[in-house]
């Protein structure tokens, strides 16, 4: 249980963060904030590994600065992702 209620906050910190970071109008609310940070910590923890060991393995983001960092990182490259597919889409 705890470990659920660690993802929720460092989602909705990471995807807070992204959103103020990132230019443009994301919208969307607690949810899709929380989404946004949690899948943040997934790519950016995938990617942080991917770097430092140089092996692929999905990892995720802990919750600590560096962590949430990495989150943040990671959930701004979902907005840019998102919106790419969003855009073409259209």
């Amino acid at each position: 249980m705890l470990n659920i209620l660690a993802w929720i906050v460092l989602g909705l910190i990471a995807g807070a963060i992204a959103k103020l970071i990132y230019p443009g109008e994301q919208g969307g609310g607690f949810f899709k904030t929380m989404i946004l940070g949690v899948v943040g910590a997934f790519i950016g923890g995938t990617l942080h590994g991917l770097i430092t060991t140089g092996k692929f393995a999905l990892a995720s983001a802990g919750l600590n600065f560096i962590g949430i960092v990495i989150a943040v990182v990671g959930a701004i490259i979902a907005i840019f992702l998102w919106e790419l597919i969003t855009r073409q889409s259209a």
